[in-house]
């Protein structure tokens, strides 16, 4: 059994990788190691999975179109992808809108092309984001929600995603999931999202910005949580058929908490030791209020069931974040 699992030595990627090591999978990675975030952080992630057995690397853009014919012809024997390669950060779209395109929009048309070539093919599954609900105001966000309010550029490509698997799905009836990720957290995570910039700033005693003046809330997911079910739903393939649709879903993986900001920055100060100095801001634009995730078809359909509290899981990140920076 082999999976191409794109973004390898991404922050999901790489935990990724291991837990498929774990029970025993080939593993093909594949990344671009581009500079969005320090390489060095990519580069020690793939340096601890280079060394197992199972794992082989090929660093590549999945926009590369020679490129990624290429890997697939020379490995017929993959049966599962798991594509996470993304352009990601909604902030970032701001400043280099073409990188979204490129990444999120023409790499996942390239390799849908290329893998629904290859003959054992059994299940496509792929990164999406919460950020495609947009500006619903319905909460918890739902599966079942409209989500043609995108407020984001990032938002907007993850949605176009979606809508361009469910037209391969039912074109080459390949199996296809789109996983929904909410706010994910843990060791080894990315230098842009907010656990690793409230905690760097605090340790350096410099101000967090907090936006929208602290009112928001997240659905904090542990990293733990969602390779459990990242991994529950490449082994559940949708049936050709289901309810007269093509073999496409799509999930959210949350941990079903929307978590005040506040409360997340509080358990920050508690575990790094130290009071956080805060810059009060307005929002963000392409940002949102609150996201909340409805996890209910994740556990009917992928036995999903998130266990990490922030109580839990943001000291853990503290852990990793003094280890790996010696602070």
């Amino acid at each position: 059994m082999t999976v191409l699992l794109t973004g390898a030595a991404g922050f999901i990627g790489y935990h990724t990788a291991v837990a498929l090591l774990a029970r025993g999978e080939t593993v093909i990675g594949v990344d671009n190691l581009n500079d969005y975030y320090d390489p060095a952080l990519k580069a020690a992630r793939l340096q601890r999975l280079e060394g197992s057995a199972g794992f082989s690397f090929r660093r590549l853009d999945i926009a590369d179109r020679d490129a990624v014919a290429a890997l697939v012809d020379d490995l017929p024997e993959i049966d599962r992808v798991i594509h996470l390669a993304a352009q990601a950060g909604v902030r970032y779209s701001l400043v280099n809108p073409y990188a979204y395109i490129r990444s999120n929009i023409e790499g996942h048309v390239v390799l849908l092309e290329a893998c629904r070539r290859l003959p054992r093919l059994e299940h496509f599954v792929y990164a999406s984001s919460s950020s495609v609900y947009g500006a619903n105001r319905k909460l918890p966000f739902s599966v079942d929600d409209r989500v043609d309010t995108p407020v984001s550029l990032y938002g907007a490509t993850k949605k176009a995603m979606e809508e361009i698997s469910f037209s391969y799905a039912n074109v080459y009836g390949t199996p296809l999931t789109g996983l929904r990720f909410f706010t994910v957290y843990g060791p080894w995570g990315r230098p842009d999202m907010a656990a690793y910039i409230f905690t760097s700033k605090i340790l350096n005693g410099e101000p967090i910005p907090v936006f929208n003046y602290g009112d928001m809330r997240r659905d904090f997911t542990f990293i733990d949580d969602i390779v459990a079910g990242l991994l529950a739903a490449l082994d559940r393939p949708p049936a050709t058929g289901h309810n007269g649709l093509p073999p496409h879903a799509v999930y959210n993986l949350g941990n079903h908490r929307s978590e005040l900001l506040t409360d997340f920055i509080a358990i920050l100060e508690q575990a790094i030791g130290r009071k956080a100095e805060v810059e009060l801001l307005p929002m963000q634009i392409g940002d949102v209020k609150e996201t909340f995730a409805d996890i209910d078809a994740s556990r009917r359909d992928l036995g999903f069931s998130p266990k990490t509290a922030i109580s839990e899981g943001v000291p853990r990140f503290v852990a990793w974040y003094r280890d790996y920076h010696r602070v």
